[in-house]
C-alpha cells in the first residue's frame, strides 16, 4: 500500500478534502501539503493536523510552473521585469534539460520522493486565464503602428509566455521524468472541463463577454492536458496515470459576509456621477474624483478556487439545467477510491484506453501483404525504397540506410555475425561497397549527410538535417564531439565503433530468433527479431524497442 502522498493544490477546496480522505482510508505516513502560498500551505497543515494529530503534515508551496528562483514571485513582478521575462521564455521554449534542472514542482519531487501525487492544481484555469487573446491584441496594435517599437518588445514577450500549448507540454514532460526518475507510483489529476459540464452554450464566464474565448481556451487547456497525460501513462517506466475529471461547479466551502474587491481590486462602492453616453468615454477614471459610498460587504458563498458567489450568483449556477454542482468531499471520495485500486469507472485515462481503437488483426494480415507488394514493385523500380527522411525522429532514418548497407553487402543477419573480419576491415568495406550503392546518393539528397570511416569526412547534399538549424541560423561550427552527437542522432554513420554497435545488434537478434525456434510463443517478446530475411524496417523497430525504449506498453 502506498504510503506517502503529495497534494499539489492541498490547501485548497478540493485538495484538503483529499487529504481528510486519504488519512481516513489509506493510513498514510507522511503527507506534503503543497499550496501557492506558504500561509495557505501552513494554515493547511495547522487545521489538518489539530483534526489528524497521529499523521505527519508537512507544508510546502511555491508556484510549480517556473524556476524555483522565481517560484515565489507573483506573475505581475515576473511579467513586469525584463531580466524575468528572458528567463522564463527560456525556461519555456529553451533547453529541456535546463528546464528540468530548474524547476520547482522537480525540485518537490526529487527531494521527497512521494509513493502517490495528487494534482488539484487547476491548472487549466491558471494558463488559459494568463489571456492570450488579450496578449495578441497588444502585439498586434503595436505592429500596425508600423512595426514593433522598444518598448512593444514586453508585450511580444508577454504573448509568448501566455500560450498554454507550450507550458502543458513542458509541464507534463516535467512530471513524467520526475515521477519516473523518482519511483513515484501513482499520479492522479483532479482535472476540468473548462465550462462546468456546459457546451459552448454556457452563459457564464469570468465577467467577459459570452461566448467567452478564454474560457473557451480554459477547455482546450484542460483536455489538452488530458491527451498529454493519456501519452504519459503509456510511457514505460512512469506512475500509473490517472484522471477525475468533475463536470460541475465545485463547492462550497463556507458561507459568510465579506468586504468583496472586484478584478481591478477595488472594494468601494461609489456614488455615480451623470454623464452623456454619446461620445468618447473613458474607460479608466481615476477614482478619487468619485465620492465613496462605503465599502461593498455582502453575503457569499465561498467555493474555493472559483471564487466567491452572491445569493442570486450562487442560485443561479447551480439551478437546475445549469452548471449545477458537486462537493469537494465526493470528488475526494472517487480519489480514494481509485488510490485504493477500486474502479470507480470515473478515471478519464481508463475512459480513453477503452474508447480508443487499438491495432487490429486484419491490419497485421494485411501488413504482410503490403510488404511483399512493396518489395515487388521496389525491385521492378530500380531504385531502393528505405527512407524519404520525413517520419522521425533523425535517428530512423539513418538507422535504416545503414541497415540497407549491411544487407546489400552481406544479405543476412547471420553473414554479418559471423564475420571474422576487424571492426575497421568492415567499415571500409562498406565504404567501398557505398561506391555502387543508392544509398551515396539518397541519402545525402534528403539530408542526412554521410560519416566515412576516418570520421572526419561526409558526403553531404545541399541541405543537412541534422543539427536542425535555429530561427534564421544557417551555419554552425563543428568540433569532433559535435561531429560524434550528430552522428548518433542523424547522419549515416561508417565509423569502425558504430560498425562494431551493428555487429552486437546483429548478433542479440539471431539469438533471440533462436530462441524463439526453441522454446515457443513463451520467448514472442520486444527482444525477439521475428523475420526470416533481412527487413531494414524491422530491424530499426527491433532498435527502438530495445535500446531506446520507444515501445508501447498498451
Amino acid at each position: 500500500m502506498h504510503r506517502t502522498f503529495m497534494i499539489l493544490g492541498g490547501a485548497g477546496l478540493v485538495g484538503t478534502q483529499v487529504c481528510r480522505q486519504i488519512v481516513n482510508g489509506l493510513n498514510p505516513e507522511k503527507i506534503w501539503v503543497a499550496s501557492l502560498f506558504e500561509h495557505e500551505a501552513q494554515s493547511a497543515c495547522e487545521r489538518l493536523s489539530a483534526e489528524f494529530p497521529s499523521c505527519p503534515f508537512e507544508p510546502l508551496w511555491g508556484n510549480l510552473f517556473v524556476p524555483t528562483h522565481m517560484s515565489d514571485m507573483g506573475r505581475n513582478q515576473m511579467m513586469e521585469n525584463p531580466t524575468h521575462r528572458r528567463t522564463l521564455l527560456d525556461f519555456l521554449y529553451g533547453d529541456f534539460e535546463n528546464a528540468y534542472q530548474s524547476n520547482h514542482l522537480v525540485r518537490l519531487i526529487s527531494d521527497h520522493r512521494p509513493d502517490v501525487i495528487v494534482d488539484c492544481v487547476n491548472t487549466a484555469t491558471g494558463l488559459s486565464y494568463q489571456n492570450v487573446f488579450d496578449g495578441a491584441a497588444k502585439v498586434l496594435q503595436r505592429l500596425s503602428d508600423d512595426g514593433l517599437p522598444a518598448e512593444g518588445v514586453g508585450d511580444l514577450e508577454g504573448f509568448l509566455l501566455s500560450q498554454s500549448v507550450p507550458q502543458l507540454i513542458r509541464h507534463v514532460r516535467l512530471v513524467q521524468r520526475a515521477t519516473s526518475e523518482c519511483g513515484t507510483k501513482v499520479y492522479l489529476k483532479v482535472g476540468t472541463t473548462g465550462t462546468g459540464g456546459m457546451g459552448m452554450n454556457i452563459p457564464y464566464t469570468h465577467s467577459e463577454d459570452k461566448p467567452s474565448k478564454v474560457l473557451l481556451a480554459k477547455t482546450e487547456a484542460g483536455f489538452g492536458h488530458t491527451g498529454l497525460m493519456f501519452l504519459m501513462a503509456r510511457t514505460p517506466g512512469g506512475p500509473v496515470v490517472k484522471e477525475i475529471k468533475p463536470a460541475a461547479m465545485i463547492g462550497y466551502r463556507a458561507v459568510r459576509t465579506v468586504a468583496v474587491r472586484d478584478k481591478h481590486g477595488n472594494d468601494s462602492l461609489f456614488q455615480p456621477s451623470q454623464g452623456s453616453a454619446i461620445g468618447t468615454i473613458n474607460l479608466r477614471e481615476d477614482e478619487t474624483q468619485y465620492a465613496e459610498a462605503g465599502t461593498h460587504r455582502v453575503a457569499v458563498v465561498d467555493t474555493g478556487e472559483n471564487g466567491v458567489f452572491t445569493r442570486g450568483e450562487f442560485a443561479a449556477i447551480t439551478a437546475l439545467g445549469q452548471m449545477e454542482y458537486i462537493t469537494p468531499e465526493e470528488i475526494a471520495r472517487v480519489i480514494t477510491l481509485e488510490l485504493r485500486g477500486s474502479n470507480t469507472g470515473q478515471d478519464v485515462i481508463s475512459a480513453i484506453d477503452g474508447a480508443v481503437l487499438n491495432p487490429s488483426y486484419k491490419a497485421g494480415l494485411l501488413r504482410s501483404v503490403a510488404l511483399s507488394d512493396l518489395k515487388a514493385t521496389d525491385e521492378e523500380s530500380g531504385m531502393p525504397s528505405i527512407a524519404l527522411g520525413r517520419l522521425g525522429p533523425p535517428e530512423l532514418s539513418k538507422l535504416l540506410f545503414e541497415a540497407q548497407l549491411f544487407k546489400e553487402a552481406y544479405g543476412r543477419l547471420t553473414t554479418v555475425m559471423s564475420l571474422t573480419i576487424s571492426d575497421e576491415a568492415l567499415a571500409d568495406h562498406l565504404a567501398e561497397h557505398l561506391n555502387q550503392s543508392a544509398v551515396r546518393t539518397i541519402a545525402p539528397s534528403i539530408g542526412i549527410p554521410i560519416l566515412l570511416p576516418d570520421g572526419e569526412s561526409i558526403l553531404r547534399g545541399p541541405r543537412i538535417n541534422v543539427p536542425e538549424p535555429r530561427g534564421h541560423q544557417t551555419t554552425v561550427d563543428l568540433d569532433a564531439a559535435a561531429v560524434d552527437r550528430c552522428a548518433q542522432k542523424g547522419w549515416v554513420d561508417l565509423r569502425p565503433r558504430n560498425v562494431r554497435a551493428w555487429r552486437s545488434r546483429f548478433t542479440k537478434m539471431v539469438n533471440a530468433r533462436r530462441e524463439l525456434r526453441d522454446a515457443g510463443s513463451a520467448a514472442a517478446d520486444l527482444s525477439s527479431y521475428l523475420p526470416v530475411d533481412f527487413e531494414i524496417g524491422e530491424v530499426v523497430a527491433w532498435i527502438f524497442n530495445n535500446e531506446m525504449g520507444g515501445y508501447r506498453i498498451k
